[in-house]
């Protein structure tokens, strides 16, 4: 099946906000916001109905992350969380998290009619499916976990076997959720907060120093709070974040097919990891989007592009689709007991990250909470999200320990790596580790035969770069951070680019 060469996702390709110009000058305002993903641009939305004078800036265009790149389910079910939650932290706050989640989508839902939002926003019930009995424990302690707390929601394989075109064994529901078109919201967002909003993209933020942010331009925005929703938090250090944080890829194909599902949005418990939903396209036709496909950043035991081949088998087999329309892929990050860090970090400095791939509700949950403590009132998820939490379960500082050895074999293993490759054994369109005059470099051939060359070390930590043929980037297996075949930051936690050579 023919899949596109450039990755481009179906949310990016219709509709996104107008472009605005770089910070040019200092800046004082009362909040200044990093990121313009969905916990950014609502963050100064909702601050700047409440009467602050808010900057947000975006290291490139808005929703260009996570946000822009996402399945766009707006849903409490995420995974089987729940039963995990209850162990880790209690039935009371496992019932926090599901009723901040639903508080979220009730916002979003509000919102969206108050503005009259065109984005489709659809009702919709979520499903979690196992397809062989080896996940059923699990999926049956979910369950109990649903009863014990209350959630709307049950066994539901039947509907599930009669939705999808493949063996389920069992399914979970979780009944009114909702999905929706994420860039067309935001833009209705951005619009009405712009004459409000000081908005600046290609503005990148490289460090805090006291009330101020500074950008790699060479100007500040000084605040008297700053609000950290940089998907990685560009801070990481203070914090110890790249410690704390695990990255992991995923990706998602969208496709015109023979057969549809009719209603519902899916996510497979047992591996290879299949999510299922549908959107309606601009001409009214369904485009049904399938995302799995899950790995480490920059860590994986094939090609690239050979994941989009798999999602897009699994979407010709099941539902006779011929023709890949879009593709793309995202990372998300998952904090050691897999709730989001999202609070104050320190007197004046605010964080929001570590969504585990449900950034639609946990990033409106953080708004929420930032917008609270900001404004000085109570909000009874603080405690819960709270960044500087201590309580850690043996099975977390196994994850810890485990992770961090991973990064410290990357960073010791990938200085060792040697390539015989030499540039000229490249062809256009192809990259990879080269030798020139004897060294290894990152070498890109575009399309006219001009070859890119970079210095593969990371500028974070100086982990070694791997080559991704499929979004035609260096990634890094130890943290995570992005660049382009030149070299450029496409993510974080790294600010400063690749050197050329």
């Amino acid at each position: 099946m023919q899949i596109p060469n450039q990755s481009i996702s179906y949310w990016k390709d219709h509709g996104a906000p107008r472009s605005f110009t770089p910070l040019q000058t200092n800046l004082t305002v009362d909040v200044v916001v990093v990121g313009g993903g969905i916990t950014g641009i609502l963050t100064a939305w909702k601050l700047s109905k409440e009467g602050k004078k808010v900057a947000l800036i975006e290291a490139r265009k808005l929703t260009d992350g996570t946000t822009g790149f996402t399945t766009a389910k707006v849903t409490a079910q995420h995974g089987l969380i729940y039963d995990e939650l209850i162990s880790t932290f209690g039935e009371k706050k496992a019932l926090l998290y599901y009723e901040a989640t639903e508080e979220a989508i009730a916002f979003l839902k509000k919102t969206v009619n108050e503005l009259k939002i065109e984005c489709d926003f659809t009702p919709q019930d979520a499903y979690v499916y196992i397809t062989t009995n080896e996940m059923r424990p699990m999926l049956e302690k979910e369950l109990e976990a649903y009863e014990k707390l209350g959630i709307n929601g049950g066994l539901a394989g039947e509907t599930a076997r009669k939705n999808l075109p493949f063996n389920v064994e069992e399914a979970l529901v979780m009944r009114d959720q909702a999905h929706f078109h994420p860039v067309k919201f935001l833009e209705a967002i951005v619009q009405d907060m712009a004459e409000r909003v000081h908005i600046f993209e290609d503005t990148r933020a490289e460090a805090i120093d006291g009330r101020a942010v500074k950008t790699t331009n060479g100007y500040k925005v000084i605040a008297d709070h700053i609000v950290v929703a940089s998907h990685f938090p560009f801070n990481d250090f203070d914090g110890a974040y790249f410690a704390k944080l695990h990255p992991e890829r995923s990706y998602a194909i969208g496709v015109k097919s023979e057969s549809d599902i009719n209603e519902g949005m899916y996510i497979s418990e047992d591996k290879p990891s299949r999510s299922i939903r549908y959107a309606t396209m601009e001409n009214g036709e369904k485009l049904l989007i399938i995302g799995g496909e899950n790995h480490p950043a920059g860590r994986s035991d094939r090609e690239m592009m050979r994941h989009y081949e798999e999602l897009a088998d699994f979407a010709d087999r099941h539902f006779g689709a011929k023709e890949v329309l879009y593709r793309w892929s995202a990372q998300d990050l998952i904090t050691l007991d897999r709730v989001p860090y999202i609070g104050r970090a320190h007197e004046n400095i605010y964080v929001a990250t570590g969504y585990a791939k449900w950034g639609m509700t946990n990033g409106t949950v953080a708004a929420n909470i930032i917008t609270d403590l900001i404004m000085k009132r109570d909000n009874r998820y603080a405690e819960l999200y709270d960044p500087k939490r201590m309580k850690i379960k043996p099975a977390d500082m196994k994850t810890f320990v485990t992770e961090n050895a991973k990064v410290a074999k990357e960073l010791i293993g990938g200085k060792l790596k040697s390539t015989t490759i030499n540039i000229d054994a490249l062809l256009p369109g192809e990259g990879g580790v080269v030798m020139v005059d004897g060294k290894k470099t990152g070498a890109y051939k575009d399309e006219q035969g001009h070859c890119h060359l970079v210095d593969t070390t990371c500028t974070h930590m100086g982990c070694e770069t791997t080559w991704n043929d499929a979004e035609r980037s260096w990634d890094c297996p130890c943290h995570g951070s992005r660049f382009s075949y030149d070299g450029e930051v496409l993510e974080g936690p790294a600010i400063q680019p690749l050197e050329k050579r």
